[in-house]
């Protein structure tokens, strides 16, 4: 977990990277139970494969898994349930438009505490082809091989 500025991650969704292009990014607030924030300040979820669905005007973050508190008692929340994103009224119609219009995807990229409170940073994305994917790797595979010259001299 890095800590900058009163900014502590808690989860970063590295496939969403790489799976996707990432047009555009938004921190949004997130309702969450007690025994959820408890669960993330130890670092147990799971962003692999949630994403953000619109239900009549409101978005909600989907298959975002965040382990059951393990000294909760029957009250205990649901891992997997839906859990409401906080955006501000313009920022809603704006994603709305966007992802209607042109097909895009709404997907979480990291979670993080921002003075004490839990944030989301969610991206509008598109997919990437498999071309694309390949790029990337070898994009990656080049700046790791420089890097490596780099430190050798």
């Amino acid at each position: 977990m890095a800590k900058q500025s009163g900014r502590m991650d808690i989860a970063r969704n590295k496939k969403a990277y790489f799976d996707y292009e990432i047009l555009d990014k938004y921190e949004a607030g997130i309702m969450l139970a007690g025994t959820e924030v408890k669960s993330l300040r130890k670092g147990s979820v799971v962003m692999k494969d949630s994403y953000a669905v619109f239900k009549g005007d409101e978005l909600f973050l989907v298959n975002m898994h965040i382990a059951p508190y393990d000294f909760g008692n029957i009250n205990n929340h649901d891992p997997d349930r839906s859990r409401k994103l906080l955006l501000h009224r313009a920022e809603l119609k704006k994603l709305l438009g966007k992802v209607n219009e042109r097909g895009l995807t709404i997907v979480p990229l990291n979670l993080y505490f921002l003075n004490n409170h839990v944030k989301v940073e969610i991206g509008l994305v598109r997919g990437k082809k498999l071309h694309d994917k390949r790029d990337t790797i070898k994009k990656r595979d080049m700046d790791r091989d420089m890097e490596r010259e780099m430190r050798k001299r």
